[in-house]
This record gives C-alpha cells, structure tokens and sequence, in this order.
C-alpha cells in the first residue's frame, strides 16, 4: 500500500487526559473521531519521567472498545510486554535503543497476543530497525525527545520519516509509520507530506481550549489536502 492510499489515524495520548475524568476524555475522543489511543508507560531509567503501567492500559480498555497501544519508553521491555498485553493493548511500541535483542522482543510480542511496532529516538539512526521492518506492524519516530509532553515538534526528523516511506514502499512492506511528540495543527501537515499516516496527539487534544472535539476536528482539519 502506498503511501498515498494509506489511511490516515489519529491517536490522542491519554498522558495528557484529566485522569479523573478519563472515562469523560475518552468518550469525547471517540466521539470526535479518534481512531486508537496510546499509553505512554515510562519508568524513569530509559527515560527521566515516571509515569503509567498497565493498569492505565487496563484502566482504558475499560472504557473504550478503540484499539489501544501501549508505548514503552523503558530500559528492560521484555519486563513489561506480557503485562501490558494481558491488560488489553492491541499493540505494543518497544524502542530500539532499549533492547539487545529486538528480534526476541518483538516476537515475545507476538506471541503475548499483541502487535509488534518498533519505535526511534530522533537522533537514532534507521540503520537500527532496518533487520526487523519484516516483523514490525508499525514504526515510531518519535518527534520530540521522549519522557514529557508539550514539547516542539523537531522538525530535522521529517527528512527521515521520508528515507523510511521510501524503503517501505520499495520493499513493499505493508507497515505504518507514527510520529508522537509535538503534534498540533501547526505540524500535523508537514509529517504527513514527510511519509507519516498515524499521529500521536496529546495536549493537542487534551489540553485544547475549546475542548477534545475541537482538537481532534482541528488536526482533522489540518490533514486536508
């Protein structure tokens, strides 16, 4: 599939939701058009912040029939894989840079009942995903340095999510790619005409001051041609 008949998914972070409204934010999400929602699990080593675990996943798959993935920005995945799946994620992200053996990892995925989606750092090569783009249902290259929400989209990373359309589509590899990290209306364009089709939305969202519909609506909006 090329990139031009790719469908195009949003996909808000519950990160950035009223977690004492969830099942609110969530609701007005699906209302509004949201195609999935993502977990950000951060454990402090792989990334300074500390944030969900799997009770969040389960927590979420409590009030949503949406697909649900799970990104873990964390320093041992293979630790987290079977809880996150069992707690009811669709598809789990693991990052490159935190495995030694990221063809174990994302068949442990697999196997957990999950799909397996290989995620990057902005400054990480592809040269480290390009040995397991056959076993990945989804790439991730992060737009922002992970661990925190409401940062600028690095806008240096779009010339890369072009390199990897262009080796997907040569190889004809049947594999979305996401961008997470400063997404807004402002920038949602330019990673789509990069290569990307799915797009990771947080304070974008959550935190918009006319509410989630109207967030969601605008980068909607904003995909347009």
């Amino acid at each position: 599939m090329s990139q031009a008949t790719r469908p195009l998914h949003l996909v808000p972070s519950i990160l950035s939701a009223n977690f004492g409204c969830l099942e609110r934010d969530l609701a007005a999400a699906v209302a509004a058009g949201a195609d999935r929602f993502q977990v950000d699990i951060m454990d402090g080593h792989f990334v300074p912040n500390i944030s969900m675990g799997p009770m969040f996943v389960a927590a979420t798959r409590a009030h949503t029939a949406l697909p649900l993935e799970a990104h873990l920005m964390v320093s041992r995945p293979e630790q987290w894989v079977e809880a996150v799946a069992q707690a009811g994620a669709d598809l789990v992200i693991v990052h490159a840079e935190a495995s030694c053996h990221l063809h174990s990892l994302l068949r442990q995925i697999e196997a957990a009942g999950a799909r397996p989606a290989v995620a990057l750092n902005p400054a990480s090569p592809l040269a480290l995903i390009e040995e397991v783009l056959d076993q990945v249902a989804l790439v991730l290259l992060m737009t922002v340095e992970p661990g925190f929400g409401g940062q600028r989209f690095i806008e240096a990373v779009c010339p890369k999510i072009t390199r990897l359309r262009q080796r997907l589509d040569a190889d004809h590899r049947d594999c979305d790619i996401e961008v997470d990290g400063g997404v807004d209306a402002a920038t949602i364009a330019g990673a789509r005409n990069a290569g990307a089709n799915v797009f990771v939305a947080g304070s974008s969202v959550f935190a918009h001051p006319q509410g989630v519909a109207a967030g969601l609506v605008a980068l909607r909006a904003a995909l347009r041609p």
